[in-house]
């Protein structure tokens, strides 16, 4: 009798790889000339990062190299959710971009869907925020996980507990 595979569909990411993608991001705008004197700072809570800084100007070059460092961080883009941007006092500008976690359970159920009308051998299951998928064969389970590839979520996936 041949055994059961799986994996899980998750949406995570390593909070240590945001805290050095914002220590690099911070180092960097404090050596760029447009940006050095702008006294912008980037403060990292629970699940949000906060941007304060001198103008909408200076808050799309700040995104943009947060962006660019998260990225060289093997971070995703799709972890950031941009939230608006305010007055803050003395005529800066500050916004809270929000730090995407967890499968929510619409697009699991996308997922879970998806893989049970267009794969008939493999099995799908919420558990919380994650999806397990399992099957026999590790070939279903391998196209499965380009077919969830292939769906556009606004978070970043990955596979865990391949087995």
């Amino acid at each position: 009798m041949a055994s059961t595979n799986s994996f899980d569909v998750v949406s995570d990411f390593d909070r240590q790889e945001v805290v050095n993608t914002i220590d690099q991001a911070l180092r960097d705008i404090n050596t760029r000339y447009d940006l050095k004197d702008t006294k912008t700072t980037i403060e990292l809570g629970e699940n949000t990062i906060t941007i304060n800084t001198a103008s909408d100007f200076t808050l799309d070059a700040v995104q943009t190299i947060l962006v660019t460092k998260a990225v060289k961080r093997n971070l995703s883009p799709k972890l950031f959710d941009y939230g608006e941007a305010e007055s803050a006092s003395g005529g800066r500008v500050r916004q809270v971009i929000t730090l995407r976690q967890g499968i929510s359970k619409d697009d699991a159920k996308k997922i879970t869907k998806m893989v049970k009308t267009d794969f008939k051998k493999v099995q799908a299951s919420i558990q919380g925020d994650a999806v397990r998928i399992s099957s026999k064969s590790k070939d279903d389970l391998q196209a499965v996980m380009q077919a969830v590839r292939d769906l556009d979520f606004p978070m970043p996936i990955q596979f865990t507990n391949y087995r």
